[in-house]
């Protein structure tokens, strides 16, 4: 090619170019600012105007279209140019008359070795993207990538696709496990599942935005309208109850299969906005150098299938042995307990209005008995490893026998302990008009559904950090606590609304989804919510895993002190509930 070809070639495609920019300023889609950054900047980045052609309408804002457009175009051959420009300029002024998208755009940006979204649609539903030959293949993209489909996982995903301001963005959930089937619209004649969970109001609201709690209330779901606790080694206790006038109950007790099935429910309603890969784990994460370009500083996944793809923005919901945090080196403290958890579904002696719950606390850990009906309550069981490996050994009687007791026998109280507090009590009541000292008894079980015993061991665990550019961590793979305070499903939804939010004013400022500066955000805020949790409920059970008399002195008289302040009982109960 000559010199003067090639000149003539570049006046003609910056005589284009201004005649976009001109158009661009005139009809107001970018400002006078937008246009004079861009028609100055080095190499005149023409795949800016063509990605905001592309995209800008449905976006309709000014920083997203800046920060969509990064396509650049590489210098082709004469006639390639001659060609691209010429067909450009058509659909260029057929699209400002229609307003509608342009694919023959979207054919051009992916034309020749171009790098960027190629825009053509992956065999599953991921755009394709990459600068690469005619032998290479091309690799699916999506937007957001979350590895991990249980209830915080899926909550994710629903959060994310229901969002009108990430409409254009395409989403994967990748899930290890099969396909749960979907529950039967009439639960009353299905057993009672072992593994439950207390909402808090902040997740029922989280679940009522995502259209999931209205299918978990048609299944099963038992309010909590008062909780007693109390310490098994002396008389102190404290007691909670929801504000009638309000109308808020305490928390919700719902089983994990049927929040799971509501949320899967609502993610087959968003249809194609957000597509569902099972039987598949994530084997390798690469998290390129952020200072390349943009395309090339996505995630590349490699799953267990062999299957590649890449993302702007990876969610780890994979749980407590989270492999995306191992993967991205994210340092975790953790420790096993020296307990474990069993968990039972029991059959009341008697019916009774059952929205409270119990929690009492051993020297070997807490038992709590939570309402799922007005005859059936749901077990868990904190305790030694022994002790655990003998309840699930016992016949059903004797298990029995040893939930009633447990929640009964009084031979484990201290004398001095009890003394004070009796003393104490009295010197209080003169100050508690409402009664609150009065303490209920539970009711007692009569026997337990078949085959619903189970253990697992208990452990504190917690990220040093909850991201890194293009990750982030949410729920148990972030943090796990001691269930005494039934809060770990509920930190996971407080990340998931958090980040949800986080994510949404990234699109909707024009930043880069997996860009570090919000992701530091969402960590800051969810950091200062769990980590005063985390150590309250670990403090808790060290606390009360002695029968130490003067431990055992001390915290009575301070359970008794705290139950009788009703303003710091109300805001315990506004922290637990996540409002």
């Amino acid at each position: 090619m000559t010199q003067a070809r090639q000149g003539n070639l570049q006046t003609k495609a910056g005589s284009f170019f201004d005649f976009l920019l001109h158009y661009f300023r005139c009809h107001k889609i970018l400002n006078s600012d937008v246009v004079m950054q861009l028609s100055t900047a080095a190499g005149k980045r023409v795949g800016l105007l063509l990605n905001a052609l592309l995209r800008g309408v449905r976006c309709n804002h000014e920083a997203t279209l800046t920060s969509l457009c990064t396509i650049q175009v590489r210098q082709h051959s004469a006639s390639a140019q001659s060609t691209n420009t010429t067909r450009l300029h058509s659909n260029f002024l057929s699209s400002s008359a229609t307003r509608t998208s342009l694919p023959s755009v979207r054919s051009l940006c992916s034309h020749g070795n171009s790098k960027g979204i190629s825009g053509s649609e992956s065999s599953d539903g991921g755009a394709e993207v990459g600068a690469r030959s005619d032998n290479e293949p091309r690799v699916p993209f999506y937007d957001i990538v979350i590895v991990g489909g249980g209830m915080t996982g899926r909550a994710m995903a629903c959060a994310l696709g229901l969002e009108a301001s990430l409409d254009p963005y395409k989403i994967l959930m990748v899930e290890g496990a099969s396909q749960p089937k979907p529950l039967p619209e009439d639960l009353s004649d299905s057993e009672y599942s072992n593994r439950v969970c207390a909402l808090s109001q902040g997740s029922v609201d989280l679940l009522s935005s995502i259209g999931a709690w209205s299918h978990m209330v048609i299944h099963r779901v038992q309010p909590v309208r008062s909780m007693q606790v109390w310490d098994a080694c002396s008389d102190a206790a404290i007691s909670f109850r929801s504000e009638p006038e309000a109308g808020q109950d305490l928390a919700f007790i719902v089983e994990n299969d049927v929040t799971v099935d509501a949320l899967s429910r609502q993610l087959e309603k968003l249809g194609s906005r957000v597509k569902m890969m099972y039987n598949n784990s994530v084997k390798e994460i690469k998290v390129p150098d952020q200072t390349l370009s943009d395309q090339e500083s996505w995630v590349k996944v490699e799953l267990a299938s062999g299957k590649i793809l890449k993302t702007r923005i990876l969610i780890g919901a994979d749980g407590s042995n989270s492999v995306i945090r191992r993967l991205c080196d994210i340092p975790y403290v953790h420790w096993q307990y020296d307990q474990s958890a069993v968990v039972a579904t029991l059959r009341l002696s008697e019916p009774t209005e059952n929205v409270v719950a119990w929690q009492r606390f051993l020297p070997t850990g807490p038992i709590a008995m939570l309402p799922l009906t007005n005859e059936m309550s749901s077990l868990v069981w904190s305790t030694s490893h022994s002790q655990a490996e003998s309840l699930m050994h016992m016949n059903e009687e004797q298990f029995v026998d040893e939930v009633n007791d447990a929640f009964w026998d009084d031979s484990r109280k201290d004398q001095i302990a009890t003394s004070a507090g009796q003393f104490m009590n009295s010197v209080l009541s003169l100050v508690r008009p409402d009664g609150s000292g009065v303490r209920q008894l539970p009711p007692s079980v009569s026997s337990i559904s078949p085959a619903s015993r189970a253990m697992f061991p208990l452990s504190l665990g917690h990220a040093s950090h909850y991201v890194k550019p293009r990750i982030a961590l949410i729920g148990d793979a972030a943090h796990r606590v001691h269930p005494m305070a039934g809060q770990g499903v509920n930190l996971g939804f407080g990340d998931v609304a958090c980040l949800r939010d986080s994510l949404v004013s990234a699109a909707s400022t024009g930043k880069d989804l997996g860009c570090l500066s919000h992701l530091l955000e969402y960590e800051t805020s969810r950091q200062r919510a769990v980590i005063p949790v985390v150590a309250v409920i670990d403090g808790l059970k060290r606390l009360y895993s002695t029968d130490n008399p003067l431990a055992v002195l001390a915290r009575s008289l301070g359970l008794q002190a705290t139950n009788a302040m009703v303003p710091l009982k109300q805001q315990i109960i506004t922290m637990a509930t996540g409002r």
